[in-house]
Parts: C-alpha cells; sequence; structure tokens
C-alpha cells in the first residue's frame, strides 16, 4: 500500500496548489474504450489543457499535463524528479506503491546517478549499433515468419510474432539465453500486470535471483553481450555495485522487449482497422519511416509518465508545489490540437509536431533506435510475407490490455 506519510504530504501539498479548474478530478489511469484512442473518461481533460488534476487509486490528487508544450518543458525541468524512492512520489496503482520502495535503475533515479547509468549503456543503443543489428533482426523476423507460414493460417500472432521478436533481439543484446525466455516474458507480465501487489514483489525476486545466477556464471565464462560488458568494464572495475547491475538488467530486459511487442501487436491491429492506410502504406514503401512515428503518436502506449516536483514550478498559470505529484498523459499529450493538424487521424504524410511516445529530455527512451528498427523490419516483413492478413474474429472480440498497464492486444488472432 502508498505509505500514509506520502498522502499526508501530497494532501498537505495539494491544498496549497493553485487549483485547476477541474470541479470533480478524474481517476487516473483508466480504461480505453478503443485500443488506439484514449480513453472517453478524458475528455474533460482535453478541454482544460494544458493542465488539470487527476485522482490516483488512493484518492490522491495530482497534477496531469495534456498539453505538448508544457509537457516538453516540464520533462525537460530539473525540478521535476524520477526519484521513486522519494515518499511523495506519486503511484497510480497498488502494484506501483509495492515497486516504488525498491530501487528502480536508469527510469527511476535522478542525475547524477542517472547520467552515470545512461553513459554506461549509450553505445550499445546507438543508431551505428542498431544499424548493426539489422541484418540479425530481419533473420529473426524471417524465422518466425517462416514457421507462420509452414504452420498455415490462423495463428495467434502475439505470441507467433509480436512477443518473441522483440524478445529474441534483447535477449541478442544483453547476453541472455532466449531458452529462458518462457520464465522472463512470464516475470515481465506478473511485474507488470499483476494481479496484485504481492505478486509484483514475487516477479521482481525471481528476476533478482535469475541475473544474480546468470551474472556468476558470465563471471565464471565470459561472453559477448551487453551484460558480460557491463560485468567486465564496470563490475569488476568497480565502477558498478551488483545491485545497480541487476536492476539495469532487469529494466532493459523487460522494457526491451513489452513495449515493442504492445506496439507490434497494436500497430498491426490498427493497421488492419485503417485498411486505406495501409494500402497506401503498401504502395508506397518509402513512407515506412514515417508511419512509424506517426503509429507511435497515435498508439501512445506507454501511458502516464510520472514525476514528483522537488520545488515550486510555476508553469501554464498554476503553481506546482514542492512535493506534488505529476503525470503525463501521452495519448492527450500526442493529441494536442496546439501541436497537430487533425490529430485523431491516422495520417502517413503528417508533418511537424514531434511526438512523446518516447518520452522527453534527460530520460527519453535510450532503446529508440532499436524500436524504431524492430518495428520497421517487423510491419513491413509481415504485410509483405502475408499479404492477405487479416483478423480471424470481428474486432470487438479481440481483448486488449487494462489502462493500468502498458497499452496492447492481449491476443491478436488472424489469418490469411
Amino acid at each position: 500500500m502508498t505509505d500514509s506519510s506520502a498522502s499526508t504530504s501530497a494532501s498537505a501539498s495539494a491544498s496549497t496548489s493553485t487549483s485547476a479548474p477541474t470541479a470533480t478530478p478524474i481517476a487516473f489511469p483508466q480504461d480505453r474504450t478503443c485500443p488506439y484512442h484514449p480513453p472517453e473518461a478524458y475528455e474533460p481533460l482535453r478541454e482544460e489543457r494544458p493542465l488539470s488534476r487527476v485522482t490516483l487509486f488512493d484518492g490522491r490528487s495530482v497534477w496531469a499535463v495534456t498539453g505538448q508544450s508544457t509537457a516538453r518543458a516540464l520533462l525537460a525541468d530539473p525540478r521535476l524528479s524520477t526519484d521513486r524512492e522519494n515518499k511523495a512520489f506519486p503511484a497510480p496503482t497498488e502494484r506501483f506503491a509495492r515497486l516504488r520502495n525498491r530501487r528502480l535503475a536508469l527510469l527511476g533515479v535522478d542525475d547524477p546517478l542517472h547520467n552515470a547509468q545512461r553513459r554506461m549503456l549509450i553505445p550499445s543503443f546507438s543508431v551505428k549499433r542498431v544499424a548493426a543489428l539489422r541484418p540479425r533482426i530481419q533473420e529473426i523476423v524471417d524465422r518466425l515468419l517462416d514457421a507462420m507460414a509452414e504452420q498455415g493460417p490462423p495463428a495467434e500472432l502475439i505470441g507467433a510474432f509480436a512477443l518473441p521478436v522483440p524478445s529474441m533481439v534483447i535477449c541478442a543484446l544483453l547476453g541472455v539465453p532466449y531458452e529462458d525466455h518462457d520464465f522472463f516474458e512470464e516475470q515481465s507480465r506478473r511485474l507488470l500486470r499483476g494481479p496484485d501487489a504481492d505478486d509484483v514483489d514475487r516477479a521482481r525476486d525471481e528476476l533478482d535471483a535469475y541475473f544474480g545466477a546468470l551474472i556468476d556464471r558470465k563471471l565464471r565464462t565470459p561472453g559477448d553481450g551487453l551484460l558480460d560488458e557491463l560485468i567486465q568494464r564496470q563490475l569488476e572495475a568497480g565502477g558498478l555495485k551488483r545491485d545497480e547491475l541487476l536492476g539495469l538488467a532487469t529494466i532493459l530486459l523487460v522494457a526491451g522487449h513489452e513495449t515493442t511487442a504492445n506496439m507490434i501487436s497494436l500497430g498491426t491491429f490498427t493497421l488492419l482497422q485503417h485498411p486505406e492506410r495501409l494500402a497506401e502504406l503498401r504502395s508506397e514503401q518509402a513512407l515506412l519511416p514515417a508511419a512509424i512515428e506517426e503509429l507511435l503518436r497515435f498508439l501512445s502506449i506507454a501511458e502516464g509518465m510520472l514525476r514528483v516536483a522537488k520545488e515550486d514550478i510555476d508553469v501554464a498559470g498554476h503553481t506546482i508545489r514542492a512535493n506534488d505529484g505529476v503525470v503525463f498523459s501521452t495519448s492527450l499529450i500526442n493529441r494536442d490540437t496546439a501541436a497537430y493538424d487533425a490529430p485523431e487521424e491516422l495520417d502517413f504524410r503528417r508533418t511537424g509536431g514531434h511526438h512523446l511516445a518516447f518520452g522527453f529530455g534527460v530520460h527519453q527512451c535510450l532503446g529508440q533506435n532499436l524500436a524504431r528498427a524492430e518495428l520497421e523490419i517487423a510491419l513491413r516483413s509481415l504485410f509483405e510475407r502475408l499479404p492477405e492478413l487479416r483478423l480471424a474474429v470481428p474486432a470487438a472480440e479481440i481483448p486488449f490490455k487494462p489502462g493500468d498497464t502498458i497499452q496492447g492486444m492481449l491476443e491478436l488472432p488472424v489469418t490469411w
């Protein structure tokens, strides 16, 4: 449960903060009605852009950022913190509140520690390094599509393709044995979706134990993955503590396959629901990079970036007080009418307005180059190899994820 001192601090700070116009704060997060549109219940937040208030699961009132220019300014402001050990850090769910008591490497720490951790990883996710990985990604994609074609329709696309593509890629990059994928995919699912807070704790413990044993094996018999590099260049040299390495390994593995898997599956579903856009893409493959950017904007699967104010911040006519929680509604930010023309439309020829699907500022997603490469190769190859790909059941019957986790499909039955 959320620490009582956090609730007390939040209530005190909320009472002194300049109030936003929302009369009855909206609960956050909420489920989407359509898997690729923001929740309908967020509609009043659009009208109150760029800043209003929402209520979390424990009744705490926090600021919600929904305007793009305000979001960019705040995400670049060092007075907002990502330190999840801060008792005032906002927790959108009980599961998250449980995790908040355990330091999260990279994403949950501020500079200078964040900068030090990020510098260790940047070379492995550079444009040059990702370009060198493209043939390997293509090989993985082709092998999975060969297996789908050989088995024949129908297929469940997440299990057959969308999940194994990024899982295999991140395992190859990190030097994690892919034969363990059933284990770490299950722990990732428990970590991100529960079903309860105790389950989250157990999943984190099991991942820590797994990586602890793997690090011990690599200390005896080094390999050539990123994890091996961190062990040899940082852990053994004293630049990285063992618990820090465990945290980095966990966040890289979980984030490295969960987000991209959801983008592949939900991106496929969205293209099949927009046949005119899919036809446009088929006829003009040079549009693919722009299409990936538009899908990232349109789907905004990583909803609700979280921060806590370390000092008072005057922004957009309001004052965010020290210890106030702040959530960034990515789905609304990426559909800000001040930044985009007709933001509700899927438009592969859109110009201007850089999306915030990967965040912004010093915490902008480290793996965005890799994610773009995986999405381009996976979606292009999928629709080339299976030109008759279509949903195997009515769209309304396909389940998608609740609003308190990374957005995407729970399953995606297809045929061709």
